[in-house]
């Protein structure tokens, strides 16, 4: 089976400023990949090139058999089949909850509403908030906010998903919430490339913890290895601070 993404020698540059240095990463269909690392570390940076959010300037990004370039309909493609979750919520706020889901099906894929309006029940349903669907986002916790956020994104059915920091921006109470539902994603097979500090997620789903610093991959590998036996003193150094905490 082919792999979901593939991405070789990407590099990424702001202005002088060199943000992915010559990255490669390889996630299977079905893997769970943890990327975390230090602020700055590039690690939003490459899970918003995968969607083309942001693009790279050398190196090869394959996401289920389409190289990403400036063809903007294999772009199109691309996000048809990745979902993303971002850290602040990215709802709109005039839309009720299942007009905020119902929206891309309608307009991308060309659902019929009654089909989309089922299909978002389902998945809010999924989430855990059916009750929420007639409410405004302003009307909702931010876990609840940003587990609608999930639900929109898999009202897609992506094949692929990313998360972007889904939790920091929510209150300690609120983020097991959000973790519970990410978790029983892993559990049902998703592939997901999720940039999270949440160990304890990490430990408990991923089948690959990526660690990040000035741009690079440092270390990667599974969960039990990184946590117990990291091989590099930055890696080290992070997990002896995040841990602590």
């Amino acid at each position: 089976m082919p792999a979901a993404v593939t991405i070789s020698q990407l590099n990424k540059y702001y202005g002088i400023y060199h943000a992915l240095r010559d990255v490669s990463l390889t996630v299977q269909q079905g893997e769970k990949v943890v990327i975390c690392g230090p602020s700055g570390s590039g690690k939003s940076t490459l899970i918003r090139c995968i969607n083309r959010l942001e693009e790279h300037h050398s190196g090869t990004i394959d996401v289920l058999g389409h190289v990403l370039d400036d063809n903007m309909s294999r772009i199109q493609e691309v996000r048809r089949e990745v979902g993303m979750v971002f850290q602040n919520f990215n709802l709109f706020p005039h839309m009720t909850i299942l007009e905020n889901c119902v929206l891309s099906p309608m307009l991308v894929r060309g659902t019929a509403r009654k089909e989309a309006e089922e299909q978002a029940m389902h998945f809010l349903t999924r989430v855990r908030i059916p009750e929420q669907a007639n409410k405004f986002p302003g009307e909702l916790s931010g876990g609840q906010q940003q587990r609608v956020a999930i639900a929109r994104a898999l009202c897609m059915r992506p094949k692929v998903m990313l998360f972007d920091e889904p939790t920091s921006a929510l209150d300690p109470e609120m983020i097991s919430e959000v973790l519970d539902v990410m978790v029983s994603l892993a559990q049902e097979g998703m592939t997901m490339i999720c940039v999270t500090h949440e160990m304890g997620f990490a430990r408990q789903v991923a089948d690959k913890v990526v660690f990040m610093d000035q741009g690079a991959i440092v270390e990667s590998g599974a969960p039990t290895e990184f946590f117990n036996n990291p091989q590099n003193e930055r890696t080290r150094a992070f997990l002896s601070q995040i841990l602590a905490h």
